[in-house]
């Protein structure tokens, strides 16, 4: 956690943590004390429920933002964003005034009205949230400081909530501490924000279009412009759509299908937020300071399985036919492992999450970062509407809690594989990753010699059939591995090599139309900016030493003009993956136990031009380099 006190001790930083986290607890201190109201107090609308209520109250919050999200993304890319945190804190009093009002004289319609002013205000403040963390962090920062505020976020979500819930519960003056409460925290972030880091305008001159309607379309058109931004946007957007449903379904699903009180609700509540919360804080210390988009397809998937764990759980039997407390609820074993769910749910969350903004941040332009953000609360707000619709719809035609379950986690089953299709050698980078550090205590050295961008062409030498896999892990890039054809050929390994974008070859005499192939997309990955690594020796040692490169290195050079990066792997030989035993690899499965959590380096040498290669000379450096 050094890293993390560091820039939550960074005046760069902390003022606007703050501000955002204020800004998120008072919001759900009022929104889940409005929420407890109606669903134990039954306080209604016409003929509506109160879970139609609470989903009500849901799209309520979010439609500015899909009204007047495109005006907001302008105002925050035309004006310096610090000066707008300070006045939509002040807003945010102003607004907390009218809703202390509501809660005092339990005004149902004013206390809705002052949710959607809430939301509008939040319409403003997400733009400047997101877009300024690139203006007042390095590059380099922007994987901790998107965990750091993702977290901040939940936290504040569960402080928020548990302040919320146990204030409307009190048995007297609950609406009075709840109104004293919003307008005091309200005051609190306002005084943070005037700390925030001074950052000039992005878009001064830009003229802002005041239409309700006009300015989502270039809002929109201007997020849709790179077509990667835009997908890690859908991404975000398809996450607080099931989001939404979740916790617009948790105080039903408490005290409907559980029996629990208002205090069991809280604990789902603060079971998600904790979640999110420790799994942005997990990816954050995974990724390593670097983006890490693996992660996106596999927080879905994990999602996937615990929200369909509790579609497995249906409907337990009540323990008590009174309402249940906490204590309760914690020791019974069928709702433990529904807790169990709701934590792994969210912790994979945070693992889909946080690369996402990093991404849509780092990919787009200063001068329009705050329309992108835009765009996405226009999308977010579409999709959450979409999602309190559909929850509704699916309550009136009569379906129980586990069978949405059902729904939502096949639904999100498919958006994970329409994921992994998209990024698929992220997602095997990740998981060399993650096997590498569980099998291995794998050292690497030398990685500012690898290029953040553009095309370079990797050598190393060729110890066992995992160092494609141990230099997967090592490289924050993805790879396209050269490899050996007939390795395509072994079932499981086909088709994971085939998403790895692995490059097959083989040699003159025996397929020299594979050859010519496999040269051409060599040529073609490296023109494209790709890493792209080859094994000059052409095959595993057998004795553990290095063998002579062949000079098809000096081929690929003749037709792509690409530095050559060094690279050496080392404390394989003698693992079951090696042939130091009787020449045959993976034959002796004790050494799997044996060389457990063995040391492995990885060193990368510095990049050579393409005039000062053959195959000679990189050989002769190898063999010093791995002497030494």
């Amino acid at each position: 956690m050094e890293n993390h006190k560091h820039l939550l001790l960074d005046k760069r930083f902390w003022p606007t943590f703050w501000t955002q986290f204020f800004g998120a607890f008072n919001d759900n201190v009022y929104k889940n004390a409005l929420v407890m109201l109606i669903t134990y107090k039954s306080f209604k609308v016409g003929t509506l429920t109160p879970e139609s209520m609470v989903a009500l109250c849901g799209g309520i919050f979010i439609l500015p933002f899909f009204l007047f999200s495109a005006i907001a993304g302008q105002v925050c890319d035309k004006y310096p964003k610090h000066k707008l945190m300070f006045y939509i804190k002040i807003w945010e009093i102003l607004v907390m005034f009218i809703g202390a009002y509501g809660f005092v004289f339990q005004n149902l319609t004013v206390l809705l009205v002052t949710l959607f002013f809430m939301g509008l205000q939040s319409t403003f403040f997400g733009p400047v949230k997101y877009s300024i963390l690139p203006n007042i962090i390095k590059e380099e920062e922007l994987v901790q400081g998107n965990a750091l505020v993702e977290m901040g976020t939940f936290v504040a979500i569960l402080l928020g909530t548990i302040v919320g819930g146990v204030l409307i519960a009190l048995d007297q003056f609950a609406s009075e501490a709840v109104a004293i409460a919003v307008i005091f925290f309200a005051l609190i972030g306002t005084f943070f924000s005037k700390g925030v880091l001074v950052v000039k305008s992005s878009s001064p001159n830009l003229k802002i279009n005041y239409g309700l309607f006009s300015p989502i379309k270039e809002i929109l058109q201007i997020t849709a412009k790179n077509k990667s931004v835009f997908q890690a946007v859908l991404g975000i957007s398809w996450f607080w759509f099931l989001g939404a449903a979740l916790l617009s379904m948790f105080p039903g699903y408490v005290k409907n299908v559980i029996g629990g009180n208002e205090h069991v609700v809280t604990l789902f509540l603060a079971l998600f937020s904790i979640g999110v919360a420790v799994g942005s804080i997990i990816c954050e210390r995974l990724s390593k300071d670097r983006l890490e988009l693996g992660l996106v397809p596999f927080g879905t998937i994990g999602m996937s399985l615990f929200i369909f764990d509790l579609f497995l759980v249906g409907t337990p039997s009540r323990i008590s036919t009174s309402e249940i407390g906490v204590y309760a609820f914690i020791n019974h074993p069928v709702y433990l492992r529904i807790m169990v769910d709701l934590l792994g749910l969210s912790i994979f969350s945070g693992f889909f999450t946080v690369p996402l903004y990093t991404f849509v941040q780092s990919g787009s332009d200063d001068s329009n970062r705050s329309r992108v953000i835009a765009g996405l609360n226009i999308l977010n707000a579409l999709f959450m509407v979409c999602s309190a619709v559909i929850l509704t719809l699916f309550y009136l035609i009569g379906l129980s809690m586990a069978e949405i379950f059902g729904i939502w986690a096949i639904l999100n089953l498919f958006v994970s594989l329409y994921i992994y299709t998209v990024i698929p050698e992220f997602l095997l980078r990740f998981l060399c990753v993650l096997l590498s550090r569980l099998s291995y205590r794998l050292k690497v050295k030398g990685h500012s010699n690898i290029p953040d961008k553009g095309g370079a062409l990797l050598t190393c030498n060729h110890v066992s059939f995992i160092d494609w896999f141990i230099l997967f892990a090592s490289i924050k890039r993805p790879i396209r591995f050269v490899m050996y054809y007939k390795f395509m050929d072994i079932p499981f390994m086909k088709f994971l090599f085939k998403d790895a974008k692995v490059i097959p070859i083989a040699g003159k005499n025996e397929n020299e139309e594979l050859l010519l192939s496999a040269m051409k997309t060599i040529e073609r990955e490296l023109a494209a900016g790709e890493l792209v690594c080859i094994f000059p020796e052409g095959s595993i040692t057998r004795d553990g030493k290095l063998s002579g490169f062949r000079p098809g290195i000096e081929r690929i050079l003749e037709k792509s003009d690409v530095a050559v990066i060094p690279m050496t792997v080392k404390g394989l030989w003698g693992s079951f993956f090696s042939r130091k035993y009787n020449a045959k690899a993976m034959s002796k499965p004790s050494l799997i136990f044996k060389r457990w959590f063995s040391k492995v380096e990885v060193e990368i040498y510095g990049p050579w031009k393409k005039e000062d290669v053959t195959a000679l000379k990189l050989e002769t450096y190898t063999r010093n380099k791995l002497n030494e």
